[in-house]
C-alpha cells in the first residue's frame, strides 16, 4: 500500500506520516522545500517522540520524498498508483497542491480502487475546499469513479523542534484523527489510528473551538503577560482564568448545537487544559498565536463560535476579550500580523471589520467587534 503526503513538515512527519507508516504504508513525502526534500531523500529513517503521561519513540522509515515544484511527473505518476493522499499544508496552500493531485488522479488507470483523499488541515471541511480545487482542475468526466474524499478533523499538538533535530520530531502523546465514513460506502481504508464518525461536524467544532480556541487564547494573552511558551502562560492564574472563561462559552455553544453533555465537556476542557500545561512541550506564545488574520476570520476559532452565540443570545464576552488580544498581539517577523497592524493603522473601522471578521454590518457580533477594532484604529 502507498500514501502520497503532501507538506514533509513537522505535522506530516510527526502526526500524519507516522501513523500512515504504521498502518503499513510506504510514505511518499511532497514538497517544495527543496533542503528538506533532499534531507529526507538522504535519509533511511526518522524518530518520532511522544512526550506526556506515555512517551514512546518510533522509528520512522521505508519513505521517500518529491520535490513538487521540480518534478511533477513523478508524482503524477505516485498519485496514480497510490491508495490514498492525505496533506498537512494548511488550508490556504491546498489550492496550489490540488493541480497536482488532479493530474494524477487522471493518471490512474481504469478499473483501480478510487483514491482516498484526506485533507488534515485545522480547517472545516479542509477536504471540500480540496475537492472544490481539484474539480476545478481537473481534466475529465471520470472523478467520481477515481477518487473519493473525505472531511477530516485532526488533533496533536507539534511543537517547535530543538534546534539541530533534523527530521528527528517530538509531538505530545495524545492525537485524534477522525474520519467521515459515508464516502468510503463501507470500504474505509485499513488505518488503525482513524476513528470513523458517521457525522463528523461535532468531533470537528468540538475540536477547534476547544483545543484551538483554548491554544489561541492562551498564546495571545499569555504573550499580553510577557510569558514564553504555552504551559508558562497557562500556570498563569490571569490566563488561565480568560482560558477557562472562553472554553465555558464554547462548551455551552457544542452542548446547544451537539448535544454533548455537559459531563463530556468538563472531562474534554479538563484534557486540553492538561495538554497545555506540559512543560515538556516547551511551544512558543509566539508560534501559536501567529497567523491572526486567519485565527480572526469568519468561521475560524474566535469569530466562528462568538457569531454563533451571539446569534443565540448566549453568553460570548472572553471570546470578544480573546479578540481584542489577537489584536493586541505584535510579535515581530509574522506576515499576519503586519497585515493586521497595517489594516488597524489605514482602515476605517467599518473596513476593517469587514476584512478581519467577514461579517456583515446587519449581524449581532458585528457591533461588538467593531468597537474593539475601533479602539485600535483610533490608537
Amino acid at each position: 500500500m502507498k500514501a502520497v503526503h503532501f507538506g514533509a513538515g513537522n505535522i506530516g512527519r510527526g502526526f500524519v506520516g507516522l501513523l500512515l507508516h504504521e498502518a503499513g504504508y510506504e510514505v511518499v513525502f511532497s514538497d517544495v522545500a527543496a533542503a528538506l526534500v533532499e534531507q529526507l531523500q538522504q535519509a533511511d529513517s526518522y524518530t518520532v517522540s511522544t512526550v506526556g503521561q506515555n512517551p514512546t519513540t518510533t522509528v520512522v522509515d521505508g519513505f521517500r520524498a518529491l520535490n513538487s515544484a521540480q518534478d511533477p511527473d513523478s508524482l503524477t505518476e505516485e498519485i496514480a498508483s497510490a491508495e490514498m493522499v492525505t496533506t498537512a499544508v494548511g488550508a490556504n496552500i491546498l489550492r496550489f497542491v490540488a493541480p497536482n493531485i488532479a493530474a494524477g488522479i487522471a493518471a490512474r488507470p481504469a478499473g483501480a480502487p478510487p483514491l482516498a483523499v484526506l485533507a488534515c488541515e485545522n480547517a472545516i471541511n479542509a477536504t471540500d475546499l480540496l475537492e472544490q480545487e481539484i474539480r476545478a482542475n481537473y481534466q475529465g468526466d471520470d472523478l467520481e469513479e477515481k477518487a473519493v474524499f473525505a472531511n477530516t478533523a485532526v488533533d496533536r499538538i507539534v511543537p517547535v523542534q530543538a534546534e539541530g533535530a533534523g527530521l528527528d520530531v517530538t509531538v505530545e502523546d495524545f492525537f485524534e484523527w477522525a474520519v467521515e465514513r459515508g464516502p468510503f460506502d463501507g470500504h474505509e481504508p485499513e488505518v488503525p489510528g482513524i476513528t470513523w464518525v458517521d457525522d463528523l461536524e461535532p468531533y470537528i467544532e468540538r475540536k477547534l473551538f476547544t483545543v484551538n480556541t483554548g491554544h489561541a487564547t492562551t498564546a495571545w494573552h499569555g504573550w499580553a503577560a510577557g510569558h514564553a511558551t504555552i504551559a508558562e502562560a497557562i500556570a498563569d492564574p490571569a490566563v488561565s482564568a480568560q482560558v477557562e472563561a472562553v472554553l465555558g462559552e464554547t462548551s455551552s455553544l457544542l452542548i446547544a448545537q451537539h448535544g454533548f453533555s455537559e459531563e463530556e465537556m468538563a472531562a474534554y476542557r479538563t484534557k486540553v487544559l492538561a495538554r497545555f500545561a506540559n512543560t515538556a512541550l516547551p511551544d512558543p506564545v509566539e508560534r501559536v498565536g501567529r497567523g491572526p488574520l486567519r485565527k480572526l476570520s469568519r468561521h475560524d476559532r474566535i469569530v466562528g463560535p462568538a457569531a454563533s452565540l451571539a446569534e443565540q443570545g448566549m453568553a460570548h464576552e472572553a471570546l470578544l476579550s480573546a479578540f481584542a488580544a489577537a489584536l493586541a498581539f505584535t510579535p515581530e517577523g509574522d506576515e499576519e500580523v503586519a497585515r493586521l497592524q497595517e489594516l488597524l493603522r489605514t482602515a476605517d473601522a467599518d473596513a476593517a471589520t469587514a476584512e478581519i471578521t467577514g461579517l456583515s454590518p446587519d449581524h449581532p457580533l458585528h457591533p461588538e467587534v467593531r468597537t474593539l477594532i475601533a479602539a485600535r484604529t483610533a490608537d
